[in-house]
């Protein structure tokens, strides 16, 4: 059911392409390829009227993902491109503007300075110098195996050279900036003024707090005329918010009984009907089986064999007492574990401990693995047999030995492979013959022992305190939903979906049927997660199409934090980029600041008298000190960061009342005691140097300025 409601929710924009297509062929065969093909379609956007190739605009994310490693998700890897391309375009504008050309002996001069190119050994010389001409040779190489066929390396570099000159370029243009970014000694002046210019000052505070909220309303409308007056501050961006119900796969108690059963039915031998045979066959249980990881794939469970050794805590609690109490080929279960039923069988029990801290010397031969060796086998292992002779009975020889012989990691150390922890040693990522030996061995152990990697010489040097572990063979099944479980799932999305279709309310709905619907407000365009869905995309997407009404919900097959479900979404919200948004952030940032505004004023009307001590006794609060206040620090004692009030009392006289002044963090009578005359100085050279120091220093900013300022139209959005 669930695969035909997937497959009825496409078939009308199925039915609208082949339409398309054979309407386009009547008219005329072309016109098809040409409403495909057409530049609107094509174009991922415009830089300052330049279109961005949409094919090239994919590529360039396919690499970009690539080059992560698979890290980045779809559109980190989008956004990651279109910036890069952004800052490429306005800066490429810019810079044919001013003129800065970087030439091929820039880029040559920028890339030896490189450390990474200088440090390489790929173009030192024989005396271990950095040799230009090793580095050109290196190139032209790169070149050749372009040109027969294998580019990526020649690529990469090109890629390189790209980067080194788009750095110059850029910085080319910042110091220009910088260049023409000054100020004057007058500036200096009166920096040194505003820094050194020390006040003492007397005030009365009356905090906004001190007016409950409930007491000042503000309106849909006051905010919206707030935001209209500040364009700027408040630039709108498109949202759409949505409501969800979400319905999880998950296994009911008759599915998780069913899969348990099943489980069991592999404890003991039983009897099938063989097509083949034409007549019942055995089939042996885990009981009575002795090859484990055949018995495991013949019988399709759902984790493969551990070789581990599992000490007692690293047993499930349920069933750690029973498998450490149990006897070898006894089976333990079923039992439950990490969503799994599990049979487990114990094949082995032994004393180990958890960490052995080794040394080796290893003697590889042809065919071992990782080795260049052109030894054989025999004559590998007379020279290990060799080397034992020498080295069993005396360390400093084995540790010059295996700095003199090994190849790998351990060729410094003396053979030291530092301690290896048991869980590590029987993983299938490390050789079992090495494993076996430092853990099955008491600590001053040495032999020969043949690995995988070649015969080694392996000393045992210490090991932690030995306790009982036990080997399983573990047969498991994981519990997972069935088809009737599934369908039932589908079902009541499905009903939801129909329901809301026929014009009834989520909230009564919810209600109803014990919805637990879910908020996710102001997405954006570009929003990749949702949250509690995580990255659902195709959600989002949906959200903002064009024919998308207030109100309009949809099912959606989804996968979140690894289980499968369904989630039924309902828009209800819908805010434009270009109208008057009013969405939650912007209510939270703009009430409590239209709320300030209107407590100022039942404040100021209580803020009266003639002196501070009369107003503060008519406010039941006190009169406050604040000594050597500046305008470069307008910290008040007691209240904190209060530019505007320092501002006001820079200019205020000597020992006079002010009038009520709004603060940030409520309203304000001052009264200035004293203002220390500063000495004027001869030059203010070194304050208008710290001007254009600060000035320098939001350089950082420059590529934001352009890009605020360039024509941009990004459709990103409409292709991801």
């Amino acid at each position: 059911m669930a695969i035909l409601s997937k497959i009825r929710d496409r078939s009308m924009f199925l039915i609208l392409i082949v339409g398309l297509a054979l309407f386009a062929f009547v008219l005329d065969p072309s016109s098809i390829q040409q409403f495909f093909s057409s530049t609107k379609v094509n174009s991922i956007g415009q830089i300052n009227g330049e279109d961005i190739d949409r094919e090239e605009f994919a590529r360039q994310v396919e690499a970009y993902k690539t080059q992560s490693g698979g890290r980045a998700t779809q559109m980190q890897a989008v956004n990651a491109v279109w910036n890069n391309m952004l800052s490429e375009k306005i800066f490429e504008s810019q810079l044919e503007k001013a003129g800065i050309v970087v030439g091929e002996k820039d880029i040559w001069d920028a890339m030896i300075e490189l450390p990474e190119i200088q440090n390489s050994p790929l173009f030192k010389n024989e005396i271990n110098l950095f040799d230009q001409e090793k580095l050109k040779e290196y190139i032209a190489n790169l070149k050749d195996e372009a040109e027969a066929g294998n580019g990526e390396a020649w690529a990469n570099w090109l890629a390189t050279e790209k980067s080194i000159k788009q750095n110059l370029e850029r910085q080319a243009y910042t110091s220009l900036v910088s260049a023409g970014l000054g100020a004057s000694l007058k500036e200096g002046e009166r920096d040194y003024i505003f820094s050194n210019t020390k006040m003492d000052a007397q005030y009365v505070f009356v905090p906004y707090t001190s007016i409950s909220d409930s007491l000042v309303k503000v309106d849909k409308e006051e905010m919206q005329k707030h935001i209209k007056k500040n364009p700027k501050k408040f630039k709108p961006e498109a949202t759409r918010s949505l409501q969800y119900v979400k319905f999880d796969i998950v296994p009911s108690e008759a599915d998780a009984t069913e899969i348990k059963n099943e489980v069991e039915s592999y404890i003991n031998d039983r009897e099938e009907y063989s097509n083949a045979a034409k007549a019942a066959v055995n089939i042996v249980g885990l009981k009575n089986a002795t090859h484990y990881e055949a018995f495991l794939n013949d019988n399709k469970s759902d984790l493969a064999f551990d070789p581990g050794y599992k000490f007692k805590n690293q047993l499930p609690e349920s069933v750690s007492e029973d498998i450490f109490n149990a006897n070898i080929n006894d089976v333990i279960g079923a039992y439950k574990e990490n969503g799994y039923f599990k049979i487990s069988k114990v094949i082995e029990t032994l004393q180990l401990p958890d960490s052995v801290k080794a040394s080796h010397i290893i003697i590889p031969f042809a065919g071992s693995v990782s080795s260049t060796s052109l030894k054989t086998a025999e004559e590998a292992k007379k020279t290990a047999d060799s080397i034992f002779t020498l080295v069993k009975n005396d360390k400093a020889k084995f540790t010059e030995i295996a700095d003199e012989v090994n190849t790998d990691g351990t060729k410094g150390r003396g053979g030291d492979i530092g301690w290896v922890i048991k869980d590590q040693a029987f993983s299938t990522s490390f050789d079992k013959d090495f494993a076996d030996f430092i853990y099955k061995n008491k600590t001053g152990s040495i032999n020969v022992v043949k690995t995988a990697f070649g015969y080694h010489i392996i000393r045992v040097d210490e090991q932690t305190k030995q306790e009982k572990a036990v080997k399983l063979a573990t047969f498991a099944r994981v519990i997972e939903s069935s088809d009737d479980t599934e369908n039932i799932i589908f079902e009541q999305a499905e009903t939801l979906t129909s329901n809301l279709a026929e014009g009834k309310k989520l909230d009564d709905l919810s209600k109803e049927k014990d919805y637990q619907i879910q908020l996710a407000v102001n997405l954006k365009e570009l929003t990749e997660n949702i949250p509690g869905l995580n990255a659902q995309r195709q959600i989002v997407t949906w959200a903002f199409d064009n024919e998308r009404n207030l109100m309009d919900s949809k099912r959606f097959d989804i996968e979140a934090a690894g289980k499968r479900g369904y989630v039924v979404i309902v828009l209800n919200g819908i805010t434009e980029k270009d109208g008057i948004t009013l969405n939650s952030e912007i209510i939270a940032q703009v009430r409590p600041e239209l709320m300030n505004k209107k407590k100022a004023i039942l404040i100021k009307e209580k803020m009266k008298g003639a002196t501070l001590e009369e107003i503060a006794t008519k406010n039941n609060t006190t009169v406050f000190n604040s000594s050597s206040v500046s305008l470069e620090s307008p910290l008040l004692s007691g209240v904190g960061n209060e530019p505007a009030i320092v501002g006001a009392m820079s200019t205020l006289k000597l020992n006079e009342v002010s009038d009520k002044i709004e603060g940030v963090k409520g309203v304000f009578v001052v009264k200035v005691t004293k203002r220390e005359t500063v000495t004027k100085l001869d030059n203010y050279d070194t304050y208008r140097n710290k001007l254009v120091g600060k000035l320098n220093g939001r350089s950082y900013q420059l590529f934001q300025v352009l890009q605020e300022t360039a024509d941009v139209v990004d459709n990103r959005s409409k292709f991801f």
